[in-house]
């Protein structure tokens, strides 16, 4: 019998999110939503009870910046979330290790992440487990990567090649930006910044953001760009490498999105060094998210999420043959999720589940070796993603 007590630390949009798949589908008894604004707190802990109509959710302001606050919230949980911005989530990996709280988190920039991963053997002794790098991309993106990879393998053909393609878009894009803010504004300038690993004739490669540009089509969506952004692949390249010459994901948006954001990268917007504005030191990131956050931002988010696996193997005859896994999601007008919290906030959820059902064991793992992504996938169609796979 599931008996499980789950926390939130983040309690934005994609955390109320995960924070009701621990419960309606995870096997949670309780869960804890905290933040650092009180108000935020006790509105995702409202919103979850009025879901599931019975008081499981509770609520507590905490600072994340603080790890001994951390620590106090979360010491009687068996798994949290911490689903606030990256640079928290240090304090939040020591505060799981004090406390002996296994922990998740949506992660995006891949140097946090492998540190984290550094901290395997202190998890072990802690008998907790941590996996970081959960959500849409990173998280379940990779998850399709292992996923295509395990197909191949499963058809006899050896795994080669393994393209990723995700993007969360307005269903109905205005101009001139075509897009809207689904999720925190830090999020979107940290994937547009630096650089990413992929695996280029089988060896690590670091490819700059804003890179490669190309169109694909999704059915039913429409024509996309893509192009490289940066936190995408997180650890998967050191994983697959010595077994595939190809890992590569790249994020999809409307048509002109890259042309624009490209220029406001030249043009320095997205950099974190000040500089001399009439004697005064200036963040240029921190204009850019002034002027910009207002302008996407909406009172009713409806999205479309489009994510794209394409796995690229070999037979013994030395033919290539290929398989497609395409998942589409939308806004759900029953709970009110848009698409980009159920993949983000769903996809951290089935994972707070694996580790609470002891499926993962102790240890600090990577995203994509913490459970098969065939298991993963199963859990993700019990929840309503429609997954279609198809082979060339």
């Amino acid at each position: 019998m599931s008996n499980f007590k789950y926390g939130v630390v983040g309690a934005g949009r994609q955390g109320v999110a995960t924070a009701y798949d621990m419960v309606q589908h995870g096997g949670g008894t309780s869960v804890l939503l905290a933040d650092v604004d009180a108000d935020v707190a006790r509105d995702a802990a409202e919103r979850i009870n009025r879901l599931l109509g019975r008081e499981v959710a509770t609520w507590q302001q905490v600072d994340a910046s603080s790890t001994d606050a951390i620590t106090t919230a979360i010491e009687e949980l068996d798994v949290f979330l911490c689903g606030t911005p990256f640079g928290f989530i240090p304090n939040a990996t020591e505060a799981a290790l004090r406390a002996k709280a296994s922990m998740v988190d949506y992660g995006g920039h891949t140097p946090t992440v492998l540190a984290q991963i550094e901290r395997d053997a202190e998890a072990r002794v802690a008998g907790i487990t941590i996996v970081p790098d959960c959500g849409m991309g990173p998280g379940m993106n990779n998850t399709l990567g292992a996923y295509a990879v395990e197909l191949l393998e499963t058809e006899g053909l050896t795994p080669r090649e393994v393209y990723l393609w995700d993007g969360g878009l307005p269903q109905k894009p205005v101009p001139p930006w075509n897009y809207v803010s689904t999720f925190n504004i830090n999020g979107l300038t940290n994937e547009y910044y630096g650089e990413v690993a992929f695996l280029r004739d089988g060896k690590i490669t670091m490819v700059g953001a804003f890179e490669e540009l190309e169109h694909l089509t999704f059915e039913g969506v429409g024509e996309l760009e893509a192009f490289t952004t940066t936190g995408g692949t997180s650890t998967a390249p050191y994983t697959f490498e010595g077994k595939l010459q190809v890992y590569q994901n790249k994020t999809c948006r409307w048509p002109g999105h890259f042309a624009q954001f490209k220029a406001f990268q030249i043009l320095g917007l997205f950099e974190l060094e000040p500089i001399d504005i009439n004697g005064q030191p200036v963040v240029p990131r921190d204009v850019f998210h002034a002027l910009l956050e207002p302008k996407i931002r909406v009172e009713q988010v409806e999205d479309v999420c489009v994510m794209r696996a394409k796995g690229v193997g070999t037979n013994a005859d030395g033919q290539d043959r290929a398989v497609i896994i395409d998942l589409i999601d939308y806004t759900d007008p029953t709970t009110g999720f848009t698409a980009m919290e159920r993949l983000t906030g769903w996809h951290a959820g089935i994972m707070a589940e694996f580790i609470a059902r002891k499926v993962v064991g102790p240890g600090a793992w990577p995203m994509e070796q913490a459970v098969p992504a065939s298991q993963f996938m199963d859990a993700a169609r019990t929840r309503g993603f429609d997954v279609a796979v198809r082979w060339e």
